[in-house]
């Protein structure tokens, strides 16, 4: 029944912002059409508004889940009109904050202590504020500059309270839609559901900032701020203090000198260096979570805050990844078409030319443009919508990456618009082909395992010893099967002949009896001869089969 009571105060919200000229933009069900024509009570103060501080006040209004949607879009201005656009925009780090004196309370709760006797310095007035946690200034008493996150008291009850939402929209979309059981939507659900509660334990997050931080030590690329491990909690986290600039503040990097096109190429190699050189990506990067440093401004350094969302790929999904990617970017979709296959994204017995020439009657209009006026995020949605209709299934394993990929390209196209993710991705793509089939690194592969052979060559011979029982024993039995099997033939022979040398002697005593004795009647006018040689030959014939 709660399902259904926060479904309803969704749509309550839409109509207190006056939503309803965006959602009029869309096709909607018969309940949806239903639900906004219900008597909300609209707000007036909201008719002064622009439709983007609507939008944008709504979700903030609806929670983490729905900021965190909010945040996306942000993103995508290539999709969305500018007015819009700017307002989500405000949803990375302008998120309505907590009281400061209730965000102090839980952090001497925490720590266990009064914040006096950790920080000098605290500011209550939050430096950022966020869907899930805000951010406070201060100094270690050693003096150091921190900042404090905490994550928002009661946020979890409203999380579970919108995942169970969405678990009943998703059951509603499998069993009610054609596309249902494609898009795996409780799936997702279930994958979103495992990482949000990730987002809400900042230990996680601390312990992922330290493994980017260590993946990067040695590129200047990328900083990762410090964590001070000895102040932070599951609701705590205190971490290096940093003063870059943010970067969606365009006309300060302008004024900071930082090569903007470099900036934005960089970022997509950063990416896909965290998708294929380490299986270990950030998967949220959205502008309010990366800042760029005022130094090395030809050469520009990222920083990378909020690690709390990250996930991974295993050795055939980038495998499989980056060989879909190579084939779309020199249009080779015959080899596209038979990796989907192969992956087994699409059915086995999916037709591969029909396949083939469905992708190729989507790309081809679409590289008609020159590559940078080309979506690359745009294009993969559109090819998994057309790959929909061969009954191909969303991958949950790979939605973080979708989504990662879109956001990277929506920042790169905000910080330089005329990027060519393409003619940035295709060199480090193809690269990393060479590098993977190098000999020297298969070889440096085995050195790494060569120590965990070493710890099992002692157990070689036994192993050795039991294939070669096992197969012994296997041979063994498959000749016991053989010799019952041609036992089974010659029993089943001899019965054979039995049979027949049971009819052959009686045929021939038959013959003999004939001779021997009146048989009268209508026999009488058969020659004796006749009968004596059909039941003979009746006999010898059987005898010799």
């Amino acid at each position: 029944m709660k399902k259904y009571l926060r479904l309803i105060s969704i749509f309550r919200v839409a109509a207190r912002y006056n939503l309803q000229e965006l959602f009029n933009e869309f096709e909607l069900n018969r309940l949806a059409k239903f639900l906004l024509k219900l008597p909300f009570k609209s707000d007036s103060e909201s008719a002064a508004l622009t439709r983007g501080a609507r939008l944008r006040l709504a979700l903030e209004e609806l929670g983490p889940i729905f900021i965190k949607f909010g945040q996306l879009l942000s993103t995508r201005r290539d999709m969305l009109p500018l007015d819009i656009a700017d307002e989500l925009a405000k949803l990375q780090d302008q998120v309505a904050p907590f009281d400061g004196v209730e965000a102090q309370a839980i952090i001497e709760q925490a720590l266990g202590n009064k914040i006096n006797k950790i920080f000098n310095n605290f500011s209550n007035t939050p430096l950022a504020s966020a869907s899930i946690a805000q951010v406070h200034a201060a100094n270690l008493i050693s003096g150091e500059e921190v900042v404090i996150k905490v994550v928002r008291p009661d946020i979890d009850k409203i999380i579970d309270q919108d995942l169970a939402l969405l678990n009943l929209l998703a059951s509603f979309i499998e069993n009610f839609t054609k596309s249902g059981k494609r898009l795996r939507a409780k799936e997702i659900i279930k994958d979103y559901d495992f990482v949000i509660h990730d987002e809400l334990n900042l230990q996680a997050e601390g312990a992922n900032g330290t493994q980017l931080r260590k993946n990067f030590e040695n590129n200047h690329v990328l900083y990762v701020p410090k964590i001070y491990w000895d102040y932070t909690r599951k609701n705590v986290l205190v971490m290096e203090r940093i003063h870059g600039i943010p970067i969606s503040h365009i006309n300060e990097l302008t004024k900071a000198n930082i090569d903007l096109k470099k900036l934005a190429e960089t970022g997509v190699e950063i990416f896909f260096t965290q998708v294929f050189e380490h299986s270990f990506f950030h998967a949220d990067m959205h502008p309010g979570n990366i800042f760029v440093s005022r130094e090395h401004t030809d050469q520009p350094q990222y920083i990378a805050l909020d690690c709390a969302i990250f996930s991974s790929l295993s050795e055939d999904d980038q495998q499989y990844l980056a060989k879909n990617l190579l084939a779309i970017f020199k249009r080779d979709y015959r080899k596209v078409a038979e990796l989907h296959i192969e992956c087994g994204w699409v059915p086995a017995d999916t037709p591969v030319h029909a396949f083939e020439a469905t992708m190729r009657s989507v790309c081809e209009p679409i590289f008609e443009k020159p590559l940078r006026d080309i979506s690359f995020g745009l294009l993969l949605l559109q090819l998994f919508r057309t790959a929909g209709r061969f009954n191909m299934e969303l991958q949950p394993s790979l939605v973080l990456l979708q989504k990662t990929m879109l956001n990277v390209e929506g920042l790169g196209k905000e910080l330089y618009p005329e990027l060519d993710l393409w003619q940035t991705a295709l060199p480090f793509l193809e690269n990393w082909q060479k590098r993977r089939l190098s000999p020297w690194r298969n070889i440096k592969k085995l050195k790494d395992k060569f120590p965990e052979l070493i710890e099992q060559l002692p157990e070689i011979p036994e192993l050795v010893y039991d294939f070669l029982s096992d197969s012994r024993s296997s041979r063994r039995q498959a000749q016991r099967m053989m010799n019952e099997h041609t036992r089974s033939r010659m029993q089943f022979h001899r019965l054979q002949s039995q049979k027949r040398l049971r009819f052959g002697i009686g045929a021939l005593l038959l013959a003999g009896l004939m001779m021997f004795t009146d048989l009268g009647g209508w026999m009488d006018s058969i020659p004796l001869e006749v009968w004596l040689l059909s039941f003979s030959g009746i006999g010898l014939l059987y005898f010799r089969r």
